[in-house]
């Protein structure tokens, strides 16, 4: 099989970078210096990974009963509680999977492929691009309520628009430094670009699709006619639900991986490291820092627990640590509070057969919406399997608080009436659902953090000092919010000022992207 090997099959063809080894390269040694560090997420996990190889002595507090924060895969058996929700069990056929947190692996992310390669994930290609999916504007335009075909609508709309742009230059509606023969460069990529025909005019072409498919003998197929642009327009298909180009946005360019057998892979991989030092079912209560140290309070099954030790690195989202106790610097407490995180949640679908491989020949990439679904996700792996778990809705904000106010049985039904508008096949392959809401989550409270121009300027930079004896890390701390990446980097840096601390010199790490 493939998957794998996909890693080092696409390094030697030359397709992929090599990781880079992010070696610290530091002298010294942590001597024993014992680090506590609040929660096993993946900044926690790999803090302590690193810290243990420079001779640390680390404990990590978990107050769930499974490592990896948000980098979880929802399988058979899986266990949710939300507020004001009773727990939920996931019923999910035995090898069916869906990630709840992250589920991309970017190409430029080159720390979090250093610490698959160094940890023995395998890897395998993640489609996020598939012009085969849909887009499906709900209103009362002649598009709407219909299922349109992505690449239907990227190509009309790039047709159109170059056409437009064409017709400029043609009246001289041009830059005036550029030549004659600059214009007409300019018109020969636009003619390439949208599909332009000879008199520069935009004719549907084979790029957008067929509307009988050619075959054998007198079948040379029949391209479908292009949609009005009028049409895109009132039917909502150029209204900001779906101007989130994929291919545009830099992390989302392909080539996207993902782990195997799914993402929380990585999560269990760090365990494996460093399960010596972990304690799950350990609730943080308090954060003292002291004199010559720090001093954590925690709970657990026998009750309430003290641990003291050299240093801390607390890597808990913001809003949960907001609400434990702690003697941080007033401005250190200013910034946990006013930093915001998002409002998240995901529903996976288990259905009987794939549908969308079968009937509609969807095979990964995303279905776009402007209602509460917002997108709907088709699984990049196990094709032609038997059964599969769609990503029913991936919404976030006002959309995401709506629909994680709702029981796990409505968010199912809701899940099902929207998603039947654009697969009615939903009704007779559905078999059981299992739902996340970050921001109703207990050791979450939200997806990521979101800065905004003044937390950016002013909260941002207090957290990545530390307070006293207490560091901070996590993807909140980086400029990669809600990537692993973030996590890994942050992770790096806190460890190697924590280090040149304990050495005395100045750390030369540089600081997270």
């Amino acid at each position: 099989m493939l998957a794998g090997g996909t890693y080092p099959a696409m390094l030697a063809l030359g397709l992929l970078r090599p990781a880079p080894a992010h070696a610290f390269n530091m002298e010294g040694s942590g001597n024993g210096k014992h680090i506590v560090i609040l929660g096993a997420g993946l900044a926690g996990m790999a803090s302590a990974y690193e810290l243990n190889k420079l001779g640390y002595k680390c404990t990590i507090l978990e107050a769930r009963e499974r490592t990896g924060g948000r980098c979880w895969s929802i399988r058979k058996g899986s266990t949710q509680t939300e507020s004001g929700q009773p727990t939920a069990t996931a019923n999910f056929d035995q090898g069916q999977y869906f990630n709840a947190g992250p589920s991309r692996i970017p190409h430029n992310h080159e720390l979090t492929l250093h610490y698959c390669k160094e940890l023995g994930v395998p890897i395998q290609v993640y489609n996020n691009v598939n012009e085969g999916a849909f887009y499906f504007a709900e209103g009362k335009g002649p598009l709407s309520n219909k299922k349109i075909r992505v690449r239907e609508v990227h190509s009309d709309i790039r047709g159109y628009m170059t056409e437009m742009l064409a017709k400029s230059i043609d009246h001289g509606a041009l830059d005036s430094s550029l030549t004659k023969e600059d214009g007409e460069k300019i018109i020969e990529y636009l003619k390439a670009e949208g599909g332009l025909d000879v008199d520069k005019l935009y004719k549907a072409s084979a790029r957008r699709g067929y509307s009988e498919l050619y075959g054998a003998a007198d079948h040379p197929g029949k391209i479908g006619e292009a949609h009005k642009l009028a049409d895109l327009i009132h039917s909502g298909l150029m209204d900001p639900d779906f101007y989130n180009v994929a291919e545009y946005t830099y992390e989302l360019q392909m080539t996207m991986f993902q782990a195997v057998g799914g993402m929380d892979m990585i999560a269990h991989a760090l365990e494996q490291k460093v399960a010596q030092s972990i304690k799950t079912g350990a609730e943080v209560t308090d954060i003292t820092n002291l004199p010559e140290g720090v001093k954590i309070t925690y709970k657990d099954a026998k009750g309430q627990q003290v641990i003291n030790a050299d240093l801390c690195i607390c890597t808990l989202p913001l809003p949960v640590l907001s609400n434990i106790s702690n003697n941080f610097s007033g401005d250190v407490s200013r910034a946990i509070d006013y930093i915001e995180y998002n409002k998240t949640g995901k529903i996976g679908l288990q259905f009987k057969r794939r549908f969308w491989e079968e009937d509609e020949h969807i095979y990964g990439g995303i279905t776009h919406t402007n209602n509460d679904l917002t997108q709907i996700f088709y699984p990049s792996y196990d094709y032609l399997g038997k059964k599969g778990i769609l990503i029913g809705y991936y919404n976030f904000n006002e959309k995401a608080e709506k629909i994680g106010a709702l029981t796990y049985a409505d968010r199912e039904k809701f899940a099902l009436e929207k998603g039947r508008l654009i697969h009615p096949q939903y009704d007779k392959e559905f078999e059981n659902s299992f739902s996340v809401s970050w921001h109703k989550t207990k050791y979450n409270m939200g997806g990521w953090a979101v800065y905004g121009t003044e937390t950016r300027k002013n909260q941002y930079p207090v957290l990545t000092k530390p307070d006293k004896n207490v560091y901070f890390a996590g993807e909140h701390l980086t400029y990669l919010n809600a990537w692993m990446a973030g996590a890994f980097e942050s992770a790096r840096y806190t460890v190697a000022a924590i280090h040149a601390r304990v050495n005395e010199q100045r750390s030369n790490y540089p600081a997270p992207k």
